[in-house]
C-alpha cells in the first residue's frame, strides 16, 4: 500500500508540470487548446530519442521543452494569424503532431532499458519534489511581471488590454508556447520515469490535466497566483492518489481508466456547485427568517 502511494505521489508530482500548462490556457488564457495530447508526446519522443543516441538526459528534456513551445507556438500563430478558431487550431496541431512523433522517433514506440536515465542515481520523488517547486516559484514570479500581467489580462478581457495598446496576439502565442512547453517537460519525464516512449502516450492527457485543475481548485481555491498553481499541483496528486485507490477494487481494472478520470471529474464539478447552491439557499432562508423577524418587532401604526 505504500510503495502503491509512494508511485501515486511521483506520477502525480511527473504530471503536475503538465497540469500547470493546461492550467495557463484553459484558466489564464481561457483557450481551449487541445495540442497537448500532442505535445506530451512529442516532449517524450524528443527526450527518449536524445537520449538513446547518447545525449545526456538533462539536455534532452531541455530540447523536449524547445520542442514543446515550437509546438505550442504553431498553434498559436493559426489561431492569431491564420484566423482559425482556437478549438480548432488545436485539434489540426494534435493531428499534424501525432505524424511529426512518429518521424521523430522512427517507430511507434522507444525503449530507454539500459540508456542512462534522468533517475538513475537520485530519488525520484525527492528530485520531483524540489524541481516542481522551482517551476511553481518560477511561475508565480512570472506572472507578477509585465509580460504575466498582460498574459492574465488577455485571458480576462483582450479587448480592454488591446484599448492600452498591449499586443494580444503576442501574448497569446507566448502563454500557449509556454503551456505546451511545460507539457513537453512533463511528457519526457514520464518518458525517463517509465523508461520508454509511445506514440499513444499522450491520448486523454488534456482531460487529465483538467481533473487536476478542477480537483485542485475545488478543493484548495484558485483566488491568487501562489494559491492556484499549488492547487493544481496539489490537485495532480490527488488525483493520482485517487486513481490508484481505485484500481485496489477488485472490479475495476486499468482498462477502466477514462471511467474513472470521468467520474473523478463529474464529483470535482458537482460537488462545489452542490455546495455553492447549498450555501446560497441557506443564506436566502436566514435573510427571510430576519426579515420576518424585523416585521415581527415593528409596532403598528408606526410606533405610536
Amino acid at each position: 500500500m505504500f510503495a502503491s502511494m509512494q508511485g501515486a505521489v511521483e506520477s502525480g508530482l511527473l504530471y503536475a508540470l503538465m497540469a500547470l500548462g493546461v492550467y495557463i490556457t484553459f484558466r489564464i488564457l481561457d483557450f481551449p487548446d487541445l495540442t497537448v495530447d500532442g505535445s506530451f508526446t512529442t516532449g517524450a519522443a524528443i527526450g527518449s530519442v536524445m537520449t538513446v543516441s547518447g545525449t545526456p538526459p538533462w539536455l534532452a528534456v531541455l530540447c523536449a521543452f524547445i520542442g514543446g513551445a515550437l509546438a505550442g507556438t504553431c498553434t498559436g500563430l493559426l489561431h492569431t494569424k491564420g484566423k482559425i478558431n482556437g478549438l480548432l487550431s488545436g485539434i489540426i496541431m494534435m493531428i499534424a503532431l501525432y505524424s511529426i512523433n512518429l518521424r521523430i522517433m522512427g517507430k511507434p514506440n522507444v525503449s530507454l532499458r539500459g540508456q542512462e536515465n534522468l533517475f538513475d542515481h537520485v530519488s525520484t520523488l525527492g528530485m520531483m519534489i524540489i524541481f516542481v517547486i522551482v517551476v511553481k516559484v518560477i511561475l508565480d514570479l512570472f506572472f507578477r511581471t509585465d509580460i504575466g500581467l498582460s498574459l492574465r489580462a488577455t485571458g480576462d478581457n483582450s479587448r480592454m488590454i488591446r484599448s492600452f495598446g498591449a499586443n494580444t496576439d503576442i501574448t497569446t502565442i507566448f502563454g500557449i508556447a509556454l503551456s505546451n512547453a511545460l507539457v513537453a517537460t512533463s511528457g519526457a519525464l514520464i518518458a525517463h520515469y517509465q523508461k520508454y516512449a509511445d506514440n499513444s502516450m499522450g491520448i486523454g492527457m488534456i482531460v487529465i490535466g483538467l481533473a487536476s485543475v478542477i480537483i485542485g481548485e475545488a478543493i484548495f481555491g484558485s483566488r491568487t497566483i501562489f494559491r492556484a498553481t499549488l492547487a493544481v499541483i496539489l490537485g495532480s496528486i490527488i488525483y493520482r492518489i485517487i486513481y490508484a485507490l481505485a484500481l485496489r477494487v477488485e472490479w475495476l481494472d486499468a482498462s477502466d481508466m477514462k471511467l474513472i478520470t470521468a467520474v473523478i471529474i463529474i464529483f470535482a464539478l458537482v460537488v462545489p456547485s452542490a455546495r455553492r447552491v447549498w450555501k446560497q439557499k441557506n443564506t436566502a432562508r436566514r435573510r427571510t427568517v430576519e426579515m420576518l423577524a424585523a416585521l415581527d418587532k415593528a409596532q403598528p401604526g408606526g410606533g405610536r
